[in-house]
């Protein structure tokens, strides 16, 4: 008997190698994949402007860093004590605009750096729903809790969905022309739009990724919208709140992914990359006897083997451990 229907996804054409830079943008569900990118040692960036929500200010984010734009005070507001940027998130703010005006610029030229060598662009769309400042008139990214009467509440057509996602993926691709673009829809429902609304709002989304996806070459789309709200209907696989995917839920989404998305090299190289990570997190009994020695000895080889093979992968917190067991005070040459 059959309890539950399957999502069925179709490997990609092209597959994500390990020593490749992936890029992952858009709302909280882009920071969970992303998390895992980070884990298993890609080169990789999650989310430098913070949570971004809608293809608005997905694309004026990248607008931004193209222009080479340099924030000025002039481009803060202040409220509540703090300086803010509407095109960053509220980790940004801080009670001194010049240290607001710093961080955001320093972000701004790892981005642009980063963009130029980028291989692969994962972007999260989570809601179609947009807030225009009023006095500024500006999609915002980030409201930072000023004054609801402060905004006005837009919602954006399939039509403008397309257009911000094409544009974004010309400005990308000015900077990256080669590089792989993966769109998915969040599974995260924005139940405070309302069902009906939300329900809207990603359909919209949907409708956008599909014109985009039958438009341009190597953008390619992943379900996880559909492997949530199907595979993962019921509730357990739900956070408290019964709207953000829980850990189990985020793994098996990550397993997914790497399915469909991931080289059989790129998999098997995660295999050994996360045996050396499990093995710097095991609890050592007992820092002083020779079987931690040897098994500090046997793991930083390990290592030393591997990144001779993989010269990309950094391994530093790990051999830090290691070491540590061996009452080493210094990371060790490994290449």
């Amino acid at each position: 008997m059959k309890f539950r229907t399957k999502i069925e996804i179709e490997p990609f054409p092209i597959k994500i190698e390990h020593n490749e830079t992936i890029f992952t943008i858009g709302s909280c569900f882009a920071e969970n994949v992303g998390n895992y990118f980070l884990k298993y040692k890609f080169n990789s960036l999650i989310n430098p402007f913070g949570v971004l929500y809608n293809t608005a200010s997905i694309k004026n984010s990248f607008e931004l860093i193209t222009l080479k734009k340099v924030f000025t005070k002039d481009d803060l507001i202040f409220d509540q004590g703090e300086w803010h940027s509407f095109f960053h998130h509220s980790d940004f703010s801080n009670h001194s605009a010049a240290t607001v005006l710093e961080n955001i610029n320093h972000n701004s030229k790892l981005v642009s750096d980063f963009i130029k060598k980028v291989d692969w662009v994962i972007i999260s769309l989570g809601t179609s729903f947009v807030y225009r400042h009023i006095e500024k008139n500006i999609i915002v990214s980030n409201c930072h809790k000023i004054p609801s009467k402060e905004f006005s509440k837009e919602f954006l057509t399939v039509e403008e969905n397309s257009n911000n996602i094409s544009e974004l993926i010309n400005l990308i691709r000015n900077e990256s022309p080669g590089v792989k673009i993966v769109l998915t829809v969040s599974p995260i429902r924005h139940w405070k739009d309302g069902a009906h609304q939300n329900q809207l709002s990603k359909s919209s989304l949907h409708l956008a990724c599909n014109n985009i996806i039958n438009s341009f070459e190597n953008v390619f789309y992943f379900p996880s919208y559909e492997i949530v709200i199907d595979e993962l209907r019921d509730y357990r696989f739900y956070n408290i709140d019964m709207l953000h995917p829980n850990d189990q839920a985020v793994e098996y989404i990550w397993e997914k992914f790497s399915q469909t998305v991931l080289s059989d090299k790129c998999k098997l190289l995660i295999t050994e990359i996360k045996r050396i990570i499990d093995a710097s997190e095991h609890k050592v009994r007992n820092l002083h006897s020779v079987k931690t020695k040897e098994f500090a000895s046997s793991q930083i080889n390990k290592i030393k083997s591997l990144v001779k093979i993989h010269p990309h992968l950094n391994f530093d917190d790990e051999l830090k451990k290691f070491f540590l067991y061996l009452n080493e005070n210094n990371l060790r040459e490994t290449k």
